[in-house]
């Protein structure tokens, strides 16, 4: 996996309470401010290099790979949940186990449903959050192509066989063309059948119908978003994402009417790829900042 270059980081291993090792970044001061950074699907930390290169000098960077994804153990499919229940669980079992309590959460795709069902009890917690195109509410605008990969057998053929989500991904989430460095980096973790496991239950576990059994949690998790209002909470979005379309970002604006918006209208879903230097300015600026200025 020839990505080294781009991303110089020395991981760490949390066991996670299934007994498989969660691979995570965490750089920077230990006693820094934290910044929790929370990736989808089928990306894995590698999305948030540059963030982590631009803060790790003032904070303290925590960015997990969920199991099943990036450099994290890639368990069978009987032996993890792969869904949004389990992966939430780890998320909050690695903050208790580093002891942290207060951060700031950067969350991309599956990340916002993941680091928000997480800490639905506990908002608190969240001293402030930027949205990447992303969502933690139920909505039933899945684009067909994302369904067809959830039909049976062909969907799980499609996806782990022909590597059918992950690698049209590195076209199809950027609006402005990766380059073949970075598209190798994104593919790295997926190189095969067992290795994209995570890439397929993720789109299996999207809610889409009535009786989905992830749908019940994920309703919990949209029905306290309103109290985010109290934290200081900005986007940077990409608007021609075909998957997060723009509708999505109106409902983020409905549910958190003190949301700042900084929207980006030549970028795709690969929000920080499209426009690294200019959102990771932002971010890091937003962060950076005092909560009382």
């Amino acid at each position: 996996m020839n990505y080294s270059d781009q991303y110089p980081f020395s991981g760490k291993y949390y066991l996670d309470q299934y007994g498989h090792k969660m691979h995570y970044l965490d750089e920077g001061p230990e006693d820094g401010p934290v910044v929790l950074l929370l990736h989808g699907n089928p990306t894995w930390s590698f999305m948030y290099r540059n963030v982590v290169q631009k803060l790790k000098n003032t904070h303290r960077c925590i960015a997990p790979d969920h199991i099943g994804c990036g450099l994290s153990e890639k368990p069978g499919v009987t032996d993890f949940p792969y869904n949004l229940k389990s992966h939430a669980e780890n998320i909050w079992g690695l903050l208790e186990h580093l002891g942290i309590e207060q951060f700031s959460l950067v969350v991309h795709d599956w990340g916002g449903a993941i680091g928000l069902t997480a800490f639905r009890d506990q908002l608190d917690r969240i001293q402030k959050l930027t949205i990447l195109n992303t969502a933690a509410f139920i909505d039933k605008d899945v684009p067909k192509r994302i369904l067809f990969c959830r039909l049976p057998f062909i969907g799980d053929f499609f996806v782990r066989g022909l590597n059918g989500f992950a690698w049209p991904a590195t076209f199809m989430a950027s609006a402005k063309g990766l380059s073949r460095r970075i598209k190798r980096g994104l593919l790295a973790p997926y190189g095969n059948w067992r290795n994209r496991v995570a890439v397929w239950r993720f789109v299996k576990d999207i809610p889409f119908e009535e009786n989905h059994p992830t749908g019940p949690l994920l309703r919990e998790t949209e029905n306290v978003l309103k109290n985010l209002d109290n934290i200081p909470t900005i986007a940077c979005w990409g608007m021609k994402d075909f998957c997060f379309n723009p509708d999505y970002l109106e409902k983020w604006k409905r549910l958190i009417p003190s949301l700042i918006s900084h929207e980006f209208h030549d970028a795709g879903h690969y929000i920080l790829e499209d426009e690294c230097e200019e959102c990771v300015q932002i971010i890091s600026s937003f962060i950076r900042k005092p909560s009382d200025s």
